[in-house]
């Protein structure tokens, strides 16, 4: 009796078998509209990287450290609507979250090397740099030290920018409604 079961299985699986080999595989001669495996990163130019985005220092109009960016938020369709900006706080810890809308942020390739207070003393900052404010987007140059000629220019990053700016001073971000994560 168990010989005959074999014996079925065996019989059973040696037709599927064969059905299987018999099928002829599909062959599509148009490879034009085949999708392709993976994009190229030339396909990519000039997109960021929003894990780039994330972490980005704040800087309002006067050139004032105002915050970082600690989030973006996203429509359904992958549409980046808002971003969420920590202010005050040491390091992260004790930030204050506002959201505010993604297409009034301003983003500048250049980096911020000025980071005091406005008229504090020095003309070249206390650090070695100079401001310099072009359009809405202020920015900073670093400036060489004494003897050393000419700073090198910094490359920006394709896949990023160096920082954000955001029309807003510190206190009225504070006073913004604070921006809680929904459990809904």
């Amino acid at each position: 009796m168990v010989v005959k079961s074999i014996a079925a299985g065996v019989a059973a699986s040696a037709l599927l078998v064969t059905v299987a080999f018999a099928q002829s595989p599909t062959a599509t001669t148009d490879r034009g509209n085949m999708a392709p495996a993976a994009a190229s990163d030339t396909s990519f130019k000039g997109d960021w990287r929003t894990s780039k985005i994330v972490g980005l220092s704040v800087y309002n109009d006067q050139n004032e450290s105002i915050g970082s960016i600690s989030e973006l938020l996203t429509d359904r369709n992958g549409n980046i609507k808002a971003a969420v900006i920590g202010v005050g706080g040491v390091l992260g810890v004790g930030a204050r979250l506002v959201a505010v809308p993604y297409d009034k942020m301003k983003f500048v390739n250049e980096p911020v090397a000025y980071t005091g207070t406005a008229g504090a003393g020095s003309s070249a900052g206390g650090n070695g740099s100079s401001t310099t404010t072009t359009g809405a987007a202020p920015s900073t140059t670093p400036s060489a030290p004494a003897g050393t000629g000419a700073a090198p220019a910094a490359k920006p990053n394709p896949w990023h920018p160096d920082h954000a700016v955001y029309s807003a001073t510190k206190d009225e971000l504070k006073a913004m409604p604070e921006f809680k994560y929904s459990n809904e």
